[in-house]
């Protein structure tokens, strides 16, 4: 039932911009969109036009910490109150940005000065700076073991970080450029991209070891990773050959790809409503229902310029793009699904 309204709804919004390939007015683009979703705000977010990257949630605070990287800042912006309310300076060219609310953190990877800053959630103060390897990215947290782990994009590595004590504690090398990192609930193993050898590597979290090395296959520069814990599935985004690659965890095999929009980036999903995001930097999102095991694409729509990064609000359903440049300023721009027989 779900499969089909949302497919309903992907249909019925016709895609104007196939039939206009000159529209360049950002709105415009927005409501031609073959997506089944609906701008609810553009927000402004403060500070430089220039680029942003990873966003994380801070579930039950209604908080949502976005890295400007350009700006070397973490931005804090209220859900509830729709604006920014508070910022982080010092944050070097700051990449990655990951909530825990458990612990009252947030940890950004600056990766202009090879570092983890830690943030105290309440007061916006930072309480550590961690050494990493070479150019942190992503990261990802193992809450039984109390660690971090850290993928050093460049360095080729991945650093472990005991949160009780802010402190790091090792590395992994990986044996290629590492892409995205995802803790997997189920297996409570860490995985990360390898995307110089196009591989998915398993870490044992309590012994900091390499346990498997998965081939991808058709994968080209798997940087982005997502794992749905329910259904048992890992979505691999490809930035080399613009492809979405879907692993059957159980059995480590691809079970189906799609082409996605150009240099797929950062991946979002609402596990309420089945539905992952894959955001490019051609500003082109892809959507997709996942039901059941099976995975159905819904569409392609253009969002924003350089909309290559999204979260996904899993209580209000909403899914947020930070725009470098809308108009002349750097914008929050807020979209939500439509439903069979919305208006």
């Amino acid at each position: 039932m779900m499969l089909r309204a949302f497919a309903v709804a992907a249909l019925a919004i016709v895609t104007l911009a196939s039939l206009s390939p000159g529209l360049t007015n950002t709105e415009e683009a927005l409501e031609a969109q073959n997506l089944p979703l609906r701008k609810v705000a553009d927000v402004p977010l403060g500070g430089k036009t220039t680029r942003f990257d990873y966003e994380s949630f801070a579930s039950g605070r209604h908080l949502l910490f976005i890295a400007h990287l350009g700006d070397s800042e973490v931005v804090v912006f209220n859900t509830d109150m729709s604006r920014v309310v508070g910022r982080v300076a010092g944050v070097s060219s700051v990449h990655g940005v990951l909530a825990i609310p458990e612990l009252g953190r947030v940890y950004a990877s600056a990766t202009g000065d090879d570092e983890v800053v830690a943030i105290d959630m309440a007061t916006l103060g930072v309480i550590a700076r961690i050494p990493t390897g070479a150019y942190p990215d992503g990261m990802a947290y193992a809450p039984d073991v109390h660690k971090l782990y850290v993928s050093n994009e460049t360095g080729g590595t991945v650093t472990v970080i005991d949160v009780r004590s802010n402190r790091r504690i090792g590395d992994i090398p990986l044996g290629g450029e590492a892409g995205n990192t995802q803790y997997d609930p189920a297996t409570k193993h860490i995985f990360v991209n390898v995307q110089t050898r196009n591989q998915l590597i398993e870490i044992d979290p309590t012994t900091d070891q390499i346990v498997a090395r998965i081939d991808v296959p058709g994968a080209k520069g798997n940087h982005g990773l997502l794992i749905d814990a329910n259904q048992r599935l890992a979505f691999v985004a490809c930035e080399g050959n613009d492809q979405l690659v879907v692993l059957d965890m159980r059995t480590m095999r691809m079970t189906s790809s799609f082409e996605v929009g150009n240099d797929p980036d950062v991946l979002a999903y609402d596990p309420s409503l089945h539905l992952l995001y894959v955001a490019g930097e051609a500003g082109v999102v892809s959507m997709f229902l996942v039901e059941d095991g099976t995975v159905s694409k819904l569409g392609d729509g253009h969002v924003g310029p350089n909309a290559h990064v999204v979260a996904v609000d899993v209580e209000t359903h909403r899914s947020y793009f930070p725009l470098k440049n809308l108009g002349g300023r750097p914008t929050l721009r807020i979209l939500e699904p439509v439903r069979q027989g919305a208006s």
